[in-house]
């Protein structure tokens, strides 16, 4: 297939026609490219270019040490198999279900890393990328193709690498933004039309109880958002339990890492509208989507949507310019002094730092803003509280005690922002789960003599 045939809505001229035509390549020769000891940065999240990914893997038998970086890939993921550690090494800037197992086996490498920082490495020179392997759009009239659905988390590296592998693919759609590549900063060229990964809102283990749960803590959340605020949140159960509280606001805006499904309602709606952001008024700020092929469908080509490289997106200093920052995220457990733990369950490591202290700290500087940490207050078998006397052993703590202000849990919200460890202790057993609370209010008395 030649450039001809890639889908325009403009006729195809100028000088880059022919270099496009004269970079298509086949995917196996395309990651002929790589060498024994090189480092490959790969696009990540629902993005993966798997055709080169399995096209590499091919060759494992002609590679040896070859460094692969990239935060959660959405999909299979050959190189971090049984068997693969002699000819690839994975190094994950954020852990995912696919790869968590062989990191804690010592056959992939976690590298605990802010989000806002992971591409400035590359910016930096503190790593090196030989080749960058990506997936983007067509290129349009002008011979820019977008990096679509991710953009945060390559464009950066891409642009730093000494060499550029891209995937190009008549289903990726054109996200906006400082989101393009052009046909001359790429080297091989692949076709293909496939699907994109997706990655649903759904928790296959939620039965109606844990549901309500999510319910509840959802609506907890809402109480905290006030009119022309502007929102931060992730994908999964209690983000979309807030958002179905909110037809009732107005003006909100959002500045995210990551832009998924349940967001698209409220944006139709014209309940996010961007009218009151001090920053980037009238638009959605974002840096990847993690989602569906309605989210997909949705960014294309749509002007409300900005991408930016995630040094831009998660940068605490511009988080923090925007009126009523609201930053939602997620945590493993907290103890009773305001800890956080969100990436690790003990020395296993779970997931990864990720944007959640840039938030955090960007919300906390904003006016009327509120850095919000949300978690059920016990296991679903409730054998355990998440509401802890102490981490567990070996456990990381992602944001501090000193970072903490509102943690929210069905049974309410506190704010720890200014209180003393006994208040902070009192305030989180008044939200922890009845089940627990004699147990925390025992080691309250021994511990911090409340």
């Amino acid at each position: 297939m030649t450039i001809d045939q890639v889908k325009i809505d403009k006729p195809i001229n100028g000088p880059w026609v022919k270099k496009y035509n004269a970079k298509l390549v086949s995917a196996d020769d395309a990651v002929k490219v790589i060498k024994s000891n090189d480092k490959i940065i790969v696009q990540p999240g629902c993005a993966a270019p798997h055709e080169l990914i399995n096209a590499m893997v091919k060759r494992k038998e002609e590679l040896h040490d070859v460094d692969i970086y990239h935060i959660l890939v959405v999909g299979d993921i050959p190189y971090v198999k049984p068997g693969m550690e002699k000819h690839f090494r994975h190094k994950a800037f954020f852990i995912g279900g696919n790869t968590r197992q062989a990191v804690n086996e010592g056959r992939a490498e976690f590298i605990p890393i802010f989000l806002s920082e992971v591409t400035m490495l590359f910016k930096r020179g503190v790593l090196q990328a030989d080749v960058a392997m990506i997936h983007v759009s067509p290129p349009d009239e002008h011979g820019f193709c977008s990096y679509g659905i991710d953009v945060g988390n390559i464009k950066t590296p891409a642009e730093k690498s000494k060499c550029v592998i891209a995937q190009v693919n008549k289903q990726m759609p054109r996200g906006l933004g400082n989101s393009f590549i052009h046909i001359n900063k790429i080297d091989f060229i692949v076709e293909v039309d496939q699907p994109l990964q997706e990655l649903p809102q759904v928790d296959p283990d939620a039965t109606p109880e844990i549901l309500q749960i999510y319910d509840r803590i959802g609506s907890h959340i809402a109480e905290l958002i006030e009119d022309g605020s502007t929102l931060q949140m992730g994908i999964g159960a209690i983000p979309d339990a807030v958002l179905k509280y909110l037809h009732t606001k107005n003006d909100l805006g959002v500045h995210t890492e990551m832009f998924s499904d349940g967001l698209i309602e409220l944006v139709e709606e014209g309940i996010v509208n961007g009218e009151r952001k001090t920053l980037h008024q009238g638009k959605i700020i974002a840096g990847f989507v993690l989602g569906t092929k309605r989210s997909y469908n949705f960014i294309d080509n749509n002007p409300i949507f900005e991408f930016h490289p995630q040094e831009y997106v998660n940068d605490p200093f511009l988080i923090s310019k925007n009126y009523k920052m609201v930053a939602i995220n997620s945590s493993i457990e907290v103890d009773l002094t305001g800890q956080v733990c969100s990436d690790s369950i003990g020395t296993r490591f779970y997931s990864g730092i990720g944007g959640q202290v840039d938030f955090v700290r960007g919300a906390a500087h904003s006016e009327g803003g509120k850095p919000i940490i949300a978690l059920p207050a016990a296991t679903k078998d409730l054998k355990f509280s998440k509401i802890v006397p102490t981490l567990k052993p070996g456990a990381g703590v992602v944001t501090s005690r000193g970072d903490v202000h509102w943690v929210v849990t069905e049974y309410g919200a506190v704010n720890l922002f200014g209180k003393s460890i006994p208040e902070r202790v009192r305030s989180l057993i008044e939200i922890s789960h009845p089940v627990f609370r004699d147990e925390l209010n025992e080691f309250a008395k021994k511990t911090y003599h409340i």
